[in-house]
């Protein structure tokens, strides 16, 4: 008989996470607290502690701690990082469509309107030519996307970009970050797959102004549901720390247990219920302490579909350097070769126990967002060509390699069954 179905993914908890949430109970305090205090203290320090690996061409910068911000989700850390940066109503956000959807709402939230960029060639990253072209057109007053006339597509100024590094694969923030200065722009890393993901100038989601990292159930790292806004300004990490908690002075904690305890509060501005319950906190604290165990589970199981897929002509591996965080394994089909499309070859392979999926559909070709700015599919091609080429593999830390074995297995068999 076959073995049990492989899952598209899978947490990895220990008897000590189970001992982390029984103790949050037990002390009585469940929302916001020591707990969630503590883990964004430890995130700090890993993120000012983790050099660059050994082998990069570029010399690891001197370790500069951040502030972190715990929240409930990564959305709602890169509203809260628009809003700390003033994006507001007819602001635009120039964000990939190469992405997943809460990337670009965000922007909505405030009033502000994303702006899509092309991917590169080949890469599943925005493109710096194509951001540099989107933001020197607005810069002369034309329309976003310069296709269809004067009144087609978002007009205004442009306050941010947000580029995401899929995949754990950090993308080219070096072009990015210097053509966003020379536009005089705030720079927020979506990384939410990218954690721990390394490169020689510090870990992704520390480069730009922002960083928004997840803990989704999927991620390297999981507290089931929640985020945390990483940056270097005092400043704006106090405005998340208030918005986050209904624009509130004081958190509840400290109205609750400082020495000065109080009932008293003030409401300084419009804020929002974003804030990291204890009980994930404590998860997350156990998880992060098994950061580098977690990242070498993945990378053993990518090393080996690696191996396996390196000389099949109708695969593309992901291209992928020595500090990547690889939270997804993403192949490339050349459907050219194959009698199968991408989305029957996924099927096929669900048919046989194996949980694939796709990432990402391209918000361009969504029908809100293409009804909202009056776009079609072929604005946008480099990402409509990845997408129609990608497949995720399960790849999650606790697979065995009888697993992955058996997915490449698959794979293998497919490929030849479908060869033109």
């Amino acid at each position: 008989m076959e073995a049990e179905p492989v899952p598209f993914a899978r947490p990895f908890f220990g008897r000590e996470e189970e001992e982390a949430v029984i103790r949050v109970l037990r002390s009585g305090w469940l929302t916001t607290g020591k707990e969630t205090l503590a883990f964004e203290e430890e995130f700090a320090d890993f993120l000012a502690g983790y050099a660059a690996p050994a082998n990069s061409a570029a010399p690891a910068l001197p370790p500069q701690k951040p502030f972190c911000l715990a929240v409930n989700s990564a959305t709602s850390g890169l509203h809260l990082a628009l809003a700390a940066l003033g994006a507001g109503r007819g602001d635009l956000v120039l964000v990939p469509s190469y992405t997943f959807v809460s990337t670009a709402e965000t922007a909505l939230y405030l009033g502000a309107e994303p702006v899509f960029v092309d991917s590169a060639p080949g890469s599943f990253h925005m493109d710096p030519d194509a951001l540099e072209e989107t933001l020197t057109r607005l810069a002369a007053g034309l329309p976003a996307y310069g296709k269809r006339g004067k009144d087609f597509g978002p007009r205004g100024k442009a306050a941010a970009v947000i580029p995401v590094h899929f995949g754990g694969l950090p993308c080219p923030m070096k072009p990015i970050l210097e053509t966003a200065r020379r536009f005089g722009i705030a720079v927020i890393e979506d990384a939410a797959h990218s954690f721990p993901s390394r490169t020689g100038e510090g870990c992704a989601g520390t480069l730009g102004d922002m960083g928004v990292f997840s803990f989704y159930a999927t991620k390297t790292i999981t507290t089931g549901e929640g985020g945390m806004v990483v940056c270097r300004d005092g400043e704006k990490a106090e405005r998340v720390r208030t918005l986050r908690s209904h624009g509130i002075d004081r958190a509840v904690w400290n109205r609750y247990t400082d020495a000065k305890a109080s009932w008293y509060y003030e409401v300084t501005e419009q804020g929002y219920k974003y804030n990291l319950p204890d009980i994930l906190g404590a998860v997350g604290r156990v998880q992060l302490s098994r950061a580098e165990t977690l990242l070498a589970m993945r990378e053993a199981a990518a090393r080996r579909y690696d191996e396996a897929f390196a000389s099949e002509e109708a695969l593309i591996i992901p291209p992928t350097g020595p500090g990547d965080a690889r939270h997804l394994y993403p192949l490339r089909l050349d459907t050219g070769k194959l009698s199968v499309s991408r989305d029957v070859f996924i099927e096929k392979l669900r048919e046989r126990g194996i949980g694939a999926s796709v990432h990402f559909i391209p918000l361009h070709s969504m029908p809100y967002y293409r009804k909202r700015q009056n776009l079609q599919e072929d604005d946008f091609p480099q990402a409509m060509k990845s997408y129609r080429a990608e497949i995720s593999l399960p790849l999650w830390p606790g697979m065995t390699e009888a697993m992955t074995e058996r997915i490449v297995r698959m794979v293998k068999a497919l490929i030849r069954e479908y060869n033109k």
